[in-house]
């Protein structure tokens, strides 16, 4: 069977802010179309950034600079084409806009003002408003050092920062991706970074767009200042939302590919197929698709350890298929996954035990112990992840209910149809 899976929600949102700070026009080539990177395109045009639909492509017309507020006060080019509507930019609950823009804003002139809804306001910021701050723009948040976000803009010089970057890797692809708008090199140094695959597709999508950047033997990762040129970009499949469907195939027997997500791949959540390979199924990569294919009686080993720190969006999928196994599994290296959507571990567990699970968890870990998973509501959170996750239990576990499952068009707007589809003879979640 093959899986129809969506582009790529992290190379979507990271090609749109280099594609808008380019210069010239590029093409963005099957873009993930959800709640995410539409909030994500929105909060771009509302900085004054040109972007059209032509197909299923989306053309973004760069600035080749960092975005202008109409209020900056600075004479008639204040009022220019390309200069932002207003100093308010809403980012709805995607966090990769409350990461990646204000150091956007923050390489422009003017005052922006950055907000979201309750969800993303819960989420930290002080690690990118602290160091914004350290290379010159003037930053002020909200209570906890979260949104709303205000950046009062006169351009950035760059600079030689340390940034905490153990609660995400965020803000330090926020900083890099606007490194080359400033005027003289940055040198970031990021302490206990988390996540670093996804550093590393960022830095080979600025590569894709020009920057020169240089990776040190600390760690440190300098950008060098000059700009971004358009190029085209075909974005490929969603490694995290594939892992959905990776683990089905795990769970029922099946055989699923994903075309388009191969041994190129720049997504380190890809690396799941090898964690579902320590479960007993059988695992094909090669340079144009990833296949798995499940044990005939849908039968998981367990009885493991593993780190899935920079992986850490696929661990629910883990998590959620884990009392199917013939014995424990323990997941750590998540701590950080504590600040995302929701405390995913503390949730994970939650609804883990509500099925009848037992389960336990410390601050960066959590433990699933086989079980026959009993019918029970699962309580998302307003968490596409853990919708997602769950609904893979669902396929082997009937009487599973979520509690919101429109959540998922965060990511992936047709998941349930595309589940449906692939696997009719299954039984699905109820609610959907």
């Amino acid at each position: 069977m093959t899986a129809r899976v969506p582009g790529s929600k992290s190379i979507t949102n990271r090609a749109l802010l280099l594609a808008a700070a380019a210069t010239g026009i590029t093409r963005l080539r099957a873009p993930l179309v959800s709640d995410d990177t539409l909030a994500f395109r929105t909060a771009l045009t509302g900085l004054g950034v040109r972007i059209t639909e032509t197909g299923d492509a989306w053309e973004v017309t760069g600035t080749g600079r960092g975005p202008v507020a109409a209020d900056a006060g600075v004479g008639a080019g204040a009022a220019d084409a390309g200069a932002a509507a207003g100093a308010r930019v809403w980012c709805a609950d995607a966090g990769t806009a409350a990461r990646f823009l204000p150091p956007f804003a923050a390489t422009g002139k003017g005052r922006f003002v950055f907000d979201g809804t309750d969800q993303l306001r819960a989420r930290p910021l002080r690690p990118l408003a602290d160091a914004l701050t350290a290379l010159g723009a003037e930053v002020a948040t909200g209570p906890g050092g979260a949104l709303p976000l205000t950046v009062t803009a006169d351009g950035l010089t760059g600079g030689d920062i340390t940034l905490d970057s153990s609660f995400s890797s965020q803000y330090l692809t926020g900083l890099l991706l606007s490194a080359p708008l400033m005027s003289a090199p940055l040198t970031v140094r990021a302490r206990s970074l988390v996540s670093r695959p996804y550093v590393d597709m960022t830095l080979a999508l600025m590569h894709h767009f020009g920057a020169l950047t240089e990776d040190h033997v600390d760690g440190a990762i300098t950008v060098h200042p000059g700009g971004y040129t358009a190029a085209d970009l075909t974005v490929e499949p969603d490694a995290s939302t594939a892992s959905y469907f990776f683990a089905a195939a795990a769970v029922t027997g099946r055989r699923v590919t994903v075309p388009g997500l191969g041994t190129g791949s720049s997504q380190g959540d890809l690396g799941f197929v090898e964690v579902l390979r320590r479960t007993g199924a059988e695992v094909e990569i090669t340079e144009s698709a990833t296949t798995v294919t499940g044990r005939p009686d849908g039968r998981l080993t367990g009885g493991f350890d593993v780190d899935m720190g920079n992986i850490s969006d696929t661990f629910m999928t883990l998590a959620a298929i884990a009392p199917l196994a013939d014995g424990p599994v323990t997941v750590h290296g998540i701590g950080h996954a504590r600040l995302k959507e929701s405390d995913r571990i503390g949730a994970v567990a939650r609804n883990l035990r509500a099925l009848g699970i037992h389960t336990e968890e410390g601050p960066e870990r959590i433990t699933i112990h086989p079980g026959a998973p009993r019918p029970a509501e699962i309580a998302c959170h307003r968490d596409h992840r853990i919708a997602m996750a769950f609904s893979v239990l669902g396929l082997r576990t009937g009487g599973i209910t979520l509690d919101d499952p429109a959540c998922v068009a965060k990511t992936f707007p047709g998941f349930h149809d595309e589940l449906r589809r692939l696997f009719p003879g299954a039984a699905t979640p109820q609610g959907i």
